[in-house]
């Protein structure tokens, strides 16, 4: 068969054909009266085999070690394969999704393009403290794409770093819940916990939700940064996972003053007095829980703690009953409406 209909019916170009021959891959096994190549029924598969590995991303050299060593095993040169894939795979993703901030800032000009690209340059720099920099002075005509500040809030470690994001992601305005709520969903945990708090600080309904969903999550500290934000919205839901923060002694300060704060609707007050008095009784025998949970009533407005306030003050712990009886002196003259 000649070249021509060789390359007709394989679609490999003539042009390839006669490169292949030149580099020895496939060398045509006759030549006709006239100096023609022609290629055999076994020059042919050859051809095939060639292209099938060129389509595994082989380079014409390895192909032709792999067709001439019959020793050669392809194990190992297929991992490499794999692995350079993989990377070429994660540099392509990392390129859409650089090109997917800059087309949701819907830039007007080359210099808005330009700025997004510093952004995300700035916002992965391995230097902290050029992260937080990037953040914290922002280029006054382009804003931020609150995607960007989600994905990095998602992603940042640093603690100062991550609070400047949350900052700005607060400031942003947009739909910034929607955008980091689906960190809530991470199976990586930490991923959770930077959500939390990034939805802590934002506004809204939405966030309410978001934070409501997270009391049942299974990591400690989820439902604990979920309750301390909930308790300034007025959501009774928390109120559990707040009185047993007191009792466990973790934040139990700011438990205690988000359980004071929900106190201020008297529908609330006499069911988180009646929780944290149920309380009392049960941990009848360790002091430092009682004095937490005393501490925790003395938040509560107005004299609706005082009487549990002041049968503490004679309890047979002696520490319990000092710290009892110095916040009944203090509810004593806290002004009251």
């Amino acid at each position: 068969m000649l070249i021509g209909e060789v390359a007709r019916r394989s679609g490999v170009s003539t042009r390839m054909l006669r490169h292949y021959d030149s580099l020895g891959l496939v060398r045509p096994t006759g030549r006709t009266v006239g100096g023609y190549r022609e290629y055999s029924a076994e020059d042919i598969l050859r051809i095939f085999q060639v292209e099938s590995l060129r389509s595994l991303g082989l380079s014409l050299r390895q192909i032709g070690r792999a067709l001439e060593d019959p020793a050669f095993t392809p194990s190992a040169l297929v991992g490499d394969l794999i692995r350079q894939t993989e990377d070429r795979l994660k540099r392509d993703q990392e390129l859409l999704e650089r090109l997917r901030t800059v087309d949701a800032s819907a830039p007007s000009g080359w210099p808005g393009v330009l700025r997004i690209v510093e952004l995300l340059h700035g916002l992965n720099s391995p230097s902290a403290a050029r992260r937080q920099q990037t953040i914290l002075t922002p280029a006054e005509d382009v804003p931020v794409p609150i995607e960007l500040l989600a994905g990095a809030v998602l992603a940042e470690s640093d603690p100062n770093v991550a609070g400047a994001l949350r900052w700005a992601l607060a400031r942003a305005g947009g739909d910034g819940v929607a955008s980091v709520a689906a960190g809530m969903c991470s199976e990586d945990v930490d991923i959770r916990r930077r959500a939390v708090l990034a939805i802590a600080e934002l506004p809204g309904d939405a966030a309410t939700v978001v934070l409501t969903d997270a009391l049942g999550d299974s990591d400690t500290m989820v439902r604990r940064h979920a309750a301390l934000a909930l308790g300034t919205r007025g959501v009774t839901a928390a109120v559990p996972t707040l009185v047993g923060m007191v009792i466990e002694g973790t934040n139990d300060v700011e438990a205690a003053e988000a359980l004071g704060t929900l106190s201020l609707d008297p529908g609330r007050a006499d069911q988180i007095m009646s929780a944290l008095a149920d309380e009392l009784t049960t941990h009848t025998a360790d002091s430092a829980v009682r004095i937490r949970l005393a501490q925790a009533l003395a938040e509560l407005p107005g004299t609706i703690a005082q009487g549990v306030l002041q049968q503490l003050a004679h309890d047979d712990d002696r520490a319990v009953a000092l710290i009892a009886s110095a916040l009944v002196g203090v509810l004593a003259e806290r002004p009251h409406d």
